[in-house]
């Protein structure tokens, strides 16, 4: 480029930026930021002046250095003022740390500027032209800071400015990373940068003009500086390692470029496995908070992920609440636990699992460690040897923990879902990747969070209620019409009655009452099927397993494949109604047959211990996936038969639990069924004992 070229380029910058000084120290002297952008503008007048005199001839590297430093800091202390970084806050004694490492960073730059005179001239050309690099991603970042973290009314005034500013780090990056890449300075580049740099004036001067809106308090966002971290990491990183390549190239004679390589690609895959590791994105986030904001939390940011977290449409909402605990203190899975308090039956049984085996566990709601934490409202911390560590200000003796929980895998913390003052349940997370400390701060945001979850919980548990009382409420509106046809039955066979002595002899009407009859019956039948379920409940009384389930599957003697019975220990008492015991494991078994092929096999096996009797009802038919189990198999009124009315798995449930006992199911796709039920034994002297 010829230098007359690049003279009128600089020049060009030197009267744009003088223009917009000389407006800023008048007219707009009263401008939010005015002081400093008229100091930034004088400086690219002293710059543009400096890079005239190195073209008309002027030869003084250490000039060109210092002035290109001042330039660039210039820029970026108008983006720490707009930041707020250069004001000392109420509460603290010094200044931004970024604006202190910043100044550093200039530092460092400026010594090695000063040193680079001393050392070989390929060495010097590398540090000067890698901190020239450097300063523009800094700057880069710095103007997206200032930019997301506006609100969106105030981005109309401000926007034009980050432009601008922008422009000028871009095109910086843009031409030393093409003389870091060629090892030489593009002249033509060199030269057309002033004019680039005098058309963003206008640009800077637009949002000086709006600046009336400028707001002075700027939040920075923590996952805006998380993510800045990790860029400006990534790219240190990136020169360091290019630094290393270079010198590896420069002392390995004819290996230079093969290791050059080697360690680049190596260093590349390093950054890679680093930046997608889940231990160091939760370090990372834990030492920005810890270090660059007073509190541990963004508040308003943790409450809406949180609340659009378990508001989500669709079910899961157990598993929702776990993730969104869970997120709060980076732990990587839990299990949640929810009180099913049901006649005599007070406990807490599992109700979802995200990233942890399934618990099996029933933590009954009288226990200590239950009690405490309902007293209490703590949340529990477990320590590595499957303690209960005590809260600090908490001088009682811990409660043992329970015995499951105590060998749960890596178990941390018991949060606590209180509703109303009453334990509805809590959730145990995992320990995170990595370390927390559990100050004031998170045990509050965790106990608080506890509650907005369990209110969510017991809204869905409500509304499920009401649904179901709401779909019987149906049924039996229904029953009502079919009460009316059954009287209307009733008044058609009682005519036939009254009539059949007078036409006993008659043909024509025998046909019409054979006719009739079988019409009722059919009626009858179909209705009976969807009303199968008895009207009165009959009294418990001891009864032996076996031989009630000896009575069930003789009824289904005629159906194929014919139930096999298998009893292990014969005799084994449980407390039932006979009848609607029978009925339950009579629907079991007839399930059963209808899934499994004329082929295949249904087994009933019978066994128990001194606690409780087990009874498996097993085939090998269609089975059923683990989505079917969870939202339709024991949802009433919903039932994959033509004419089924879907009550009767739900039915079971329900009455195998209101005997103290539970249903369990396992099954596999194309593979097979087992429905397991567990019922407490019956024993005489305990109910001698409690009366």
């Amino acid at each position: 480029m010829p230098v007359s070229t690049a003279i009128f380029s600089y020049a060009s910058a030197a009267l744009a930026f003088a223009l917009l000084c000389l407006l800023l120290l008048t007219a707009w002297r009263r401008r939010s930021y005015a002081g400093a952008i008229a100091a930034a503008s004088a400086v690219m007048v002293l710059w543009s002046a400096s890079m005239i005199w190195l073209a008309r001839g002027g030869h003084s590297l250490l000039l060109a250095e210092c002035v290109e430093l001042l330039r660039q800091g210039a820029w970026t202390a108008v983006l720490l003022a707009l930041l707020g970084h250069l004001r000392r806050r109420p509460n603290e004694r010094r200044r931004s740390r970024i604006a202190l490492w910043v100044v550093l960073a200039y530092a460092a730059l400026l010594a090695a500027a000063v040193a680079n005179l001393l050392l070989p001239s390929v060495l010097m050309f590398y540090v000067t032209t890698i901190g020239r690099v450097a300063l523009p991603v800094l700057g880069m970042l710095l103007v997206e800071q200032l930019y997301r973290n506006k609100a969106a009314e105030e981005r109309w005034a401000i926007k034009f400015a980050c432009l601008g500013i922008g422009a000028i780090f871009v095109y910086d990056f843009y031409m030393y990373s093409d003389m870091l890449l060629f090892r030489e300075l593009n002249v033509e580049l060199w030269g057309a940068r002033g004019i680039v740099n005098a058309l963003t004036m206008p640009l800077i001067a637009v949002s000086l003009a709006r600046n009336a809106s400028w707001s002075h308090q700027i939040a920075v966002s923590r996952r805006i500086l998380f993510h800045s971290a990790t860029l400006v990491g990534a790219a240190v990183y990136l020169l360091a390692m290019s630094s290393a390549a270079y010198y590896l190239r420069f002392v390995g004679g004819e290996w230079g470029s093969l290791m050059q390589l080697a360690f680049l690609f190596g260093a590349t895959v390093l950054l890679v496995t680093v930046l997608f590791s889940g231990s160091f994105r939760a370090w990372l986030r834990v030492f920005i908070s810890k270090h660059f904001f007073r509190y541990s939390y963004d508040y308003r940011d943790e409450w809406l992920s949180f609340t659009r977290t378990l508001s989500q449409q669709g079910p899961g909402l157990g598993v929702r609440s776990i993730q969104a605990l869970a997120a709060l203190v980076e732990s990587p899975g839990g299990a949640l636990w929810i009180r099913r308090d049901t006649q005599d039956i007070d406990r807490f049984e599992p109700f979802a699992h995200w990233e942890v085996p399934p618990a099996t566990a029933i933590e009954p709601a009288g226990t200590p460690f239950c009690v405490f934490m309902e007293q209490k409202q703590w949340v529990v911390e477990v320590n590595v040897r499957g303690e209960r560590r005590a809260p600090a200000d908490d001088p009682a003796a811990p409660p043992p923990l329970p015995a499951w929980l105590a060998v749960m895998p890596r178990a941390w913390l018991a949060v606590p879902l209180m509703l109303h003052g009453r334990l509805f349940g809590f959730v145990v997370l995992q320990r995170p990747r990595s370390n927390m400390n559990l100050n004031w701060e998170v045990l509050d945001l965790l106990k608080i969070a506890g509650t907005q979850a369990a209110s969510y919980l017991a809204q869905q548990e409500a509304d499920s209620a009401l649904m179901l009382a709401r779909q019987f409420d149906s049924f039996n509106r229904l029953s009502t019409f079919v009460v009316h046809d059954l009287k209307n039955l009733v008044a058609q066979l009682s005519l036939l009655t009254a009539n059949a002595e007078k036409h006993r002899d008659n043909p024509e009407f025998q046909r019409d009452m054979q006719d009739t009859v079988s019409y009722s019956v059919q009626k009858m039948k179909l209705m009976l099927q969807k009303l199968s379920r008895g009207a009165t409940q009959g009294r418990a009384r001891p009864l032996a397993v076996d031989q009630l389930l000896k009575q069930a599957i003789a009824l289904k003697a005629a159906f194929e494949p014919r139930p096999v019975l298998e009893v292990q220990q014969p005799d084994l008492p449980v407390l039932a109604d006979p009848e609607r015991l029978e009925r339950v494991l009579g629907h079991l078994i007839q399930n059963a047959i209808e899934a499994t092929p004329k082929e295949g096999r249904v087994t009933v096996r019978v066994a128990g211990d001194a606690d409780q009797v087990t009874i498996d009802i097993a085939d090998t038919g269609q089975g059923m996936s683990e989505e079917f189990i969870r939202e339709r198999l024991f949802k009433p009124f919903d039932s994959t038969k033509s004419a089924g009315m879907g009550v009767g798995a739900f039915e079971s449930r329900e009455y195998i639990q209101e005997l103290g006992g539970r249903l369990a199911v396992r099954s596999t796709p194309l593979q097979g069924t087992t429905f397991t039920v567990r019922l407490p034994r019956y024993r005489v002297h305990a109910v001698e004992q409690a009366a």
